[in-house]
């Protein structure tokens, strides 16, 4: 027990002394989970509205795609990246693998399902008398459009959370695009693999209690926008 409280305790010294290399890591997980969920919004919101109005033949089959994106393996994304950015891939020759933008490939794939699924879920949840309502009132597609977004705020808010938290705490594909390299792809998660794997468990609990202020600000940030618009 004593071991484990002298961890913490060194942990804790770390993040008040602002370690250059935590602070590093810290800042680098955001930066490429930030883009990879930036991505996923800008690609999945317009995607989860168009599978929630469209109606063509294979819809069903497509959403169901879609919703089992969300329980894909994250170790198989990654295997399915590698192979694609390797030396024998199709994309090859864009010398992508091991970099920032792998990392940032694979969370996309991982976070696109759970924004797209979710916002086709919100979007589903609101009655269809307003859509219907809007019409009459001769708003155009586009004003409809961003009526329905407002009105499914919350549960896009969440969508985003959620995403933001899958991707930012993954560590099986991101490991294996990115290898885990001092300097250049090496995030929260992965540090922490390593930092166990040395006995270092100072810096590995440092870095947890970070992950988990993260993931904790990020959440604490969706409820407090929550309740800002449920108050209006």
């Amino acid at each position: 027990m004593g071991e484990i409280l002298s961890g913490i305790w060194q942990a804790l010294k770390l993040i008040g002394s602002l370690d250059p290399e935590v602070r590093r890591i810290a800042l680098f997980s955001l930066e490429v989970s930030g883009l990879a969920l930036l991505l996923s919004a800008l690609l999945g919101i317009p995607y989860g509205m168009w599978l929630a109005f469209a109606r063509f033949p294979g819809r069903r089959v497509l959403i169901s795609l879609t919703y089992a994106g969300m329980a894909f393996p994250t170790v198989v994304v990654g295997l399915v990246v590698l192979l694609i950015l390797s030396n024998n891939g199709p994309l090859g020759f864009l010398g992508w693998l091991f970099t920032p933008l792998a990392i940032i490939i694979a969370q996309f794939i991982i976070a696109f399902p759970v924004v797209s699924s979710l916002t086709m879920s919100a979007i589903l949840g609101i009655s269809p008398e307003m859509r219907q309502q809007l019409r009459s009132l001769g708003a155009t597609r586009w004003q409809t459009t961003l009526a329905l977004l407002r009105e499914a705020r919350l549960p896009m808010i969440i969508a985003l959370a959620a995403a933001f938290g899958r991707v930012v705490t993954e560590v099986g594909a991101v490991i294996i695009v990115g290898g885990n390299i001092a300097g250049s792809t090496r995030v929260l998660t992965t540090a922490i693999v390593l930092e166990t794997r040395k006995g270092a468990f100072e810096a590995a609990i440092a870095l947890g209690i970070v992950l988990l202020l993260i993931s904790f600000s990020i959440n604490l940030l969706a409820t407090h926008l929550q309740g800002r618009a449920l108050s209006r």
